[in-house]
């Protein structure tokens, strides 16, 4: 686990002095992600420059030091990530005539890209990554990222030099780095909380998407593709379902998982888990106890609300696995410290609430491990949202409304304001009815801001990967389809962005062993019923998990991860939200429709909208635009 950075100045502008340089000072502002080491490789005729900052995990030795140069001479690389399996494979690379002076995993993607070319190579790697390749002999870069999108690797177009940098705040020291917020991105933020891949916040700067990779050529022309896709993934599985007994399901789906942990605990330095108490996370700890051969770390993180304390789940299911666990409380005096610092912990917005206890739990984990497992992943491959179940209900509901739901849509929402404490319940009902269409339920359900218009007046949001017209649900069930639409998106732009940026604040590696590839094509084989059933999502996992924890532990309703953010912004963090939504801070933001800022936050105040994450979504952009980047090594020991 790293940070990378590059340049390449293909049209040859830059003085061959300044390259190293330029390249020095963009790993330097990510050097919170790899403390352990630095290395910036260049060639001044090739134009090229590759930095690296390391988080020794394999080979802590000098052998295992970024930038790395290929046995060949042909190919040069920096990685962020792992591969897991990578260690297979070096036997069948040995036979071809492969000499490896290391155990580093980098070693053996130059090894494979030797022997097989890049593309090929991107087909054997099971793991997290996001990497530079530079071709030496066609002068040529690739840029690439993980299937499922777990390690970011933003790009950028300036002055005929391409950037690339594991976060934006890489690119951002470059001297001619946009710096312009992009307004269609701005409203996709107020949309999903985040920004999706391929955009960012600023104009002019992209983000490579999940699976995909980027090739730039001597002269600057650009190709790109895909070496992997959800969407095949996932219709593929739908067309060819796994139809054997629930029986022989659970087995290979605990097979799969197990599997899919073991891998995960190569490491050369202490590792642990994050562990909540609930499915997904008390699944892959079972495992990792398991197969680890003693006792593993545990570790997670409890709140002074007991309406958000989950602590005491997590200390009852370590306590029958035998881990050795630790547990932190989070305080109100907590957020007050940490939320007017999200710029420090945010290259981009993100409005998910959830990154405040996902950083205090990693800055804890840190203290102990330098890597940790978790379990995210195991909602969007199992139907374990709320949002999958009510799909169902809700696309029956509107297909017995039919045409008339529109019409319905107002008399409930009018019926609402007599209903006490059904208000609610009957205004979602109303804005469902009122939908134009199955697409628009699940945006209806992921939405910050359920229009945008009203925050962003006259700005259209750019298209997502959920908006693209190619995009196919045949044979699909309503849940299956939102399942898909959040691997899409929710998963890579909030979930996943989300660990990242908490963990890799205080240089801990987060591996998810629930988005191996593998285990995703199965559970995408993996029937409707064996993932919803009885009124409950993740059955299936739920049933491997019995094998292990008793059923007692574990079963309640989802609670999540997020911490008492409402009643935080009408207590402690009152002032705060105050002075960013001042007279004085919305004139900065012309953009914005201050009337509506304000409107959104009296109702928040006056308990007439009990919902606090359109308020959040607007005050993480705002606290972000006054300082988009902080420095996250400060927050390490605050």
């Amino acid at each position: 686990m790293c940070g990378i950075a590059g340049v390449f100045d293909w049209q040859r502008r830059i003085e061959p002095a300044s390259l190293a340089v330029q390249c020095r000072a963009m790993t330097a502002a990510i050097a919170h992600r790899g403390p352990d080491g630095e290395g910036v490789w260049h060639d001044a005729a090739q134009g090229i420059a590759l930095g690296h900052r390391r988080l020794a995990i394999q080979d802590l030795s000098v052998a295992g030091d970024q930038p790395m140069h290929s046995a060949s001479g042909r190919w040069s690389i920096v990685f962020n990530g792992e591969i897991y399996t990578h260690l297979t494979e070096r036997p069948a690379l040995i036979a071809g005539g492969a000499r490896f002076r290391g155990s580093s995993d980098t070693e053996t993607i130059l090894a494979l890209v030797d022997a097989h070319g890049v593309e090929a190579a991107l087909e054997r790697l099971v793991g997290m990554f996001a990497l530079a390749l530079w071709d030496h002999q066609e002068e040529a870069l690739w840029l690439v990222r993980d299937r499922l999108g777990v390690k970011p690797l933003y790009w950028a177009e300036v002055g005929g030099s391409i950037l690339f940098a594991s976060e934006l705040r890489g690119l951002s020291v470059h001297p001619d780095c946009p710096r312009s917020v992009d307004p269609a991105a701005m409203a996709l933020y107020f949309r999903f909380g985040a920004v999706p891949a391929p955009h960012t916040m600023w104009a002019g700067v992209g983000k490579l998407e999940a699976g995909s990779w980027l090739r730039i050529s001597r002269d600057g022309r650009r190709r790109q593709g895909r070496y992997w896709d959800i969407r095949t993934i996932a219709a593929e599985g739908i067309r060819q379902p796994r139809l054997q007994p629930v029986d022989r399901l659970i087995e290979e789906a605990e097979a799969l998982i197990q599997d899919a942990v073991a891998c995960r605990l190569i490491s050369d330095v202490p590792l642990g888990a994050f562990l909540s108490g609930g499915i997904d996370s008390s699944v892959v700890v079972a495992m990792m106890q398991r197969v680890a051969g003693q006792r593993v770390r545990s570790f997670a993180i409890g709140f002074d609300d007991p309406a958000a304390n989950e602590a005491a789940h997590a200390e009852a299911v370590a306590a029958h696995l035998g881990t050795d666990h630790t547990t932190l409380m989070a305080t109100e005096s907590d957020a007050q410290r940490l939320v007017p610092q999200l710029p420090a912990l945010l290259d981009e917005p993100l409005a998910d609430p959830s990154i405040l206890p996902t950083f205090l739990v990693s800055r804890l984990t840190r203290q102990h491990v330098t890597v940790a497992l978790s379990g995210d992943g195991g909602d969007e491959l199992f139907a374990g949202y709320d949002r999958h179940r009510l799909a169902q209900r809700l696309t029956t509901l509107r297909q017995r409304a039919g045409f008339a739901g529109p019409l319905l849509a107002p008399l409930v929402a009018g019926a609402a304001g007599f209903a006490g404490g059904q208000r609610d319940t009957l205004l979602k009902l109303s804005e469902v009815l009122a939908l134009p269409g199955a697409h628009a339920l699940y945006a209806w359900f992921v939405a910050q801001w359920k229009t945008t218009e009203a925050i962003l007046p006259g700005v259209t949001a750019a298209p997502a990967a959920i908006d693209d017209p190619s995009l196919t649900f045949t044979g699909f069930a309503p849940a299956e389809r939102m399942q898909l639409q959040d691997m899409l998106c929710y998963l890579p732009e909030v979930v996943l962005t989300k660990v990242d940026r908490a963990s890799m604040a205080v240089a801990l590696e987060a591996r998810e062993p629930l988005l191996d590839h593998r285990l995703v094509a199965f559970a995408w084989q993996v029937p409707l019923a064996a993932k919803l059933r009885d009124g409950r999502g993740k059955w299936l996992l739920r049933e491997v998990l019995y094998r292990h924890v008793p059923r007692t532990l574990v079963d309640r309703p989802k609670q999540g991860f997020s911490p008492p953010i409402g009643r935080w912004l009408a207590g402690p963090l009152r002032a705060w939200a105050e002075d960013l939504l001042s007279d004085q801070s919305l004139k900065a933001h012309p953009m914005l429709d201050a009337a509506t800022a304000r409107q959104a936050w009296q109702r928040f105040l006056s308990g007439r909208d009990q919902r606090p994450y359109a308020v959040w979504t607007l005050l993480v952009y705002l606290a972000w635009s006054r300082a988009p980047f902080g420095n996250p090594a400060s927050l390490r020991t605050t």
